[in-house]
């Protein structure tokens, strides 16, 4: 995602620099192809998207509605969890399947993106290999889920990478003499 930030943010640079009407900057900045970046950026998110989907399903923040569910007893609640778990890793493995097809199909073929030039084929592997590693991710949860019984969670206000803040030792009471 930085990446992508950073590509956008260097192409709007360049085309509001180009307009500043100083002959010798505007004349080298307007031989400077940027046409590329949104279509690169369009593709970076694409695959961000389908890998981050994975990444959802792993650690518990992908898209869930289980209101009603976590009202059911508890035999129910992991008969339903379970077949939404495994409904998911069906659905992208249809997915995967089918993208890998696609693939398949176009990578015979001579088609490549306008302005990076690039196979079409590369561009696509995105679905394939995001469903399948998001239909991995789903039976690892499930499999977890009937051993354990219990799902990945999410705290909302944790923050990778930053310790809990402990609360400071009392001094010690002072000695004899120190005031």
């Amino acid at each position: 995602m930085g990446a992508a930030t950073l590509v956008i943010f260097t192409a709007v640079v360049h085309r509001y620099a180009s307009g500043i009407p100083w002959p010798r900057l505007q004349d080298w900045l307007l031989t400077v192809n940027m046409s590329w970046a949104q279509e690169l950026c369009i593709y970076m998110f694409i695959w961000m998207a389908k890998f981050g989907a994975a990444y959802g399903v792993r650690t518990g923040i992908h898209v869930g509605v289980d209101v009603l569910i976590n009202r059911l007893g508890e035999r129910k609640r992991a008969a339903f969890v379970l077949f939404g778990l495994l409904a998911g890793a069906f659905f992208t493995a249809v997915v995967g399947t089918l993208g890998a097809r696609f693939v398949w199909e176009i990578a015979h073929t001579d088609q490549v993106s306008p302005d990076l030039e690039l196979p079409m084929w590369i561009v696509f592997l995105a679905v394939p290999l995001g469903s399948s590693l998001m239909c991995f991710r789903f039976l690892q949860v499930a499999w977890s889920f009937l051993r354990t019984g219990a799902l990945p969670r999410h705290e909302h206000g944790h923050v990778e990478g930053i310790e809990e803040l402990q609360e400071p030792e009392p001094d010690p009471a002072p000695q004899e003499g120190q005031r």
